[in-house]
């Protein structure tokens, strides 16, 4: 049995991919997830079966439609790579359950991530239910796998939320603007509903180093990093937290 969950998280990896893909483009412009047909950016024709399979459509046609030759965004490509490295990624960490279950959590949050990236912007629709999800897994997972604890995820959750919700009240009031956007304090509660509050450390650890890295690699492509400029911080967040579901909190 636990190949099989290990398979579905591998499986389902490129159609989770594929209706994130849609997500990042609906969900900022406010549109309907579920009504309505997805259509070519180019000549507005709506896709069918066959323009719509994860990967293979992408690689065979060519990234063109079919009707017009307009080019497909690489990004939707590159996001069902993501995510199906994540269902690989998880089955080799995990077994059972737990693959899957990691799978979702890494799927989730790669959602987050994209739309915080391009759009700066970390929506209570998805990190309030992340955070939700988080403490019924928890609570589930604790009858199956000894190292998970409903009380240290709840704990988590509400430290995640308090230290950076406090942390941009201190900014707010020292600087007279804004340092953290309103979603980063609910974001950090729910990733600490998944992780518990002991990784919380290590997820701000990952997410400083890459967003350190993101700043070094556009001082060197770009031989300058303005003052004000503003950095995604729920997207290095999302990573961290990968990285601590992952391997575990630092030193432990």
């Amino acid at each position: 049995m636990d190949h099989l969950w290990d398979l579905a998280a591998m499986v389902l990896g490129p159609v989770a991919g594929s209706f994130i893909g849609l997500l990042t483009l609906r969900l900022p412009a406010e549109k309907a997830v579920v009504a309505g047909r997805s259509a070519c950016g180019s000549c507005g024709r709506t896709l069918g079966p066959i323009d719509l399979v994860p990967i293979i459509s992408f690689l065979v046609l060519r990234g063109r439609c079919r009707a017009c030759g307009g080019a497909i965004p690489r990004r939707y490509l590159a996001i069902e790579l993501a995510c199906l490295a994540i269902g690989v990624w998880s089955a080799a960490a995990f077994a059972g359950p737990l693959a899957l279950l990691s799978a979702l959590f890494g799927w989730w949050l790669l959602l987050i991530a994209v739309i915080d990236a391009e759009h700066q912007w970390l929506p209570d629709r998805l990190t309030l239910p992340l955070g939700a999800v988080g403490l019924l897994a928890g609570l589930i997972l604790s009858r199956l796998y000894p190292g998970f604890s409903p009380v240290n995820q709840l704990i988590g959750a509400a430290a995640g939320f308090l230290s950076l919700w406090l942390v941009a009240l201190a900014y707010r009031r020292l600087r007279g603007r804004e340092g953290l956007g309103g979603g980063d304090p609910r974001l950090f509660g729910a990733i600490g509903a998944w992780v518990g509050w002991m990784g919380l450390p290590s997820v701000l650890v990952w997410a400083g180093l890459a967003g350190l890295s993101v700043v070094l690699a556009t001082w060197v492509l770009r031989r300058s990093v303005a003052g004000d400029q503003r950095l995604p911080f729920g997207t290095f967040l999302a990573a961290g937290a990968w990285l601590v579901w992952i391997f575990g909190p630092l030193g432990v």
